[in-house]
């Protein structure tokens, strides 16, 4: 059996059916079950925003680090411009790689408000 073959058949299996024999057996029926197995309880869209929230945090700490460590590099510089040359790209890199990341979680926003025909972020 080819390899596109197995990997159809595999994902026929997983998507069609497992989902019917997880419901035909009453599998997490009741929300006593989900509430006992300590497992989230919220939507997969909650889960994947908090999950962004928490990347875009992190963004924002590392971009602070970033041009704190440029910005000492800069005062360490002392006259030497191949160092401030090097701190000055290091800012300059810090700035793009935090307007790209903004701009990333902006298309996600727009295209989730598009797709919802929703107006508000």
């Amino acid at each position: 059996m080819s390899p596109e073959k197995k990997s159809a058949l595999f994902m026929f299996l997983f998507l069609v059916l497992f989902p019917v024999t997880v419901s035909a057996s009453g599998w997490m029926a009741g929300q006593a079950n989900v509430a006992n197995s300590n497992l989230p309880v919220s939507s997969v869209y909650g889960i994947i925003s908090n999950t962004l929230s928490w990347l875009l945090a992190i963004l924002g700490f590392i971009a602070v680090m970033g041009f704190v460590i440029s910005g000492l590099q800069y005062l360490l510089a002392a006259g030497d411009e191949g160092m401030a040359e090097r701190a000055k790209n290091s800012m300059k890199y810090s700035i793009i790689g935090v307007i790209v990341a903004l701009m990333g979680y902006v298309v996600i926003r727009a295209i989730h408000n598009w797709l919802n025909a929703g107006s508000s972020f």
